[in-house]
């Protein structure tokens, strides 16, 4: 699988768990909005994306897979001008937001600081 965008995780809000244990992801790039900092990974992109990510490409975070099932129409914007995306992740219920990307996958895991986020072509 090659690579079409990854960041270095450079913090953790410390509400982000609880988000994570909701099953919700919020990605956020250097800097981060301070009303956002407290429930976002924060992240420093290290691979600009390549392509769009659409629907079957994978998300690698915590070392655990997560397949795209849907994205939203502002979501690779998002990700590409501020690094900012929600992920929902097994949550079939979940509306696809402009800005979100539902997946599907192992349940989530809070990463480090220090790993890495990755979407993956599939």
């Amino acid at each position: 699988m090659s690579t079409l965008w990854s960041a270095d995780i450079t913090a953790i809000g410390p509400d982000a768990s609880d988000m994570i244990d909701g099953g919700v992801v919020i990605l956020f790039g250097e800097p981060v909005p301070e009303a956002l900092a407290e429930v976002s990974i924060v992240h420093r992109t290290t691979t600009a994306p390549t392509r769009d990510i659409t629907a079957g490409d994978v998300l690698r975070i915590a070392g655990r897979e997560y397949t795209v099932d849907a994205i939203g129409e502002r979501a690779c914007a998002n990700l590409t001008e501020l690094g900012h995306v929600v992920i929902y992740v097994n949550q079939p219920e979940q509306e696809l937001l402009p800005g979100a990307v539902l997946a599907t996958g192992p349940q989530l895991v809070p990463p480090a600081v220090g790993g890495t986020v990755e979407f993956l072509e599939a």
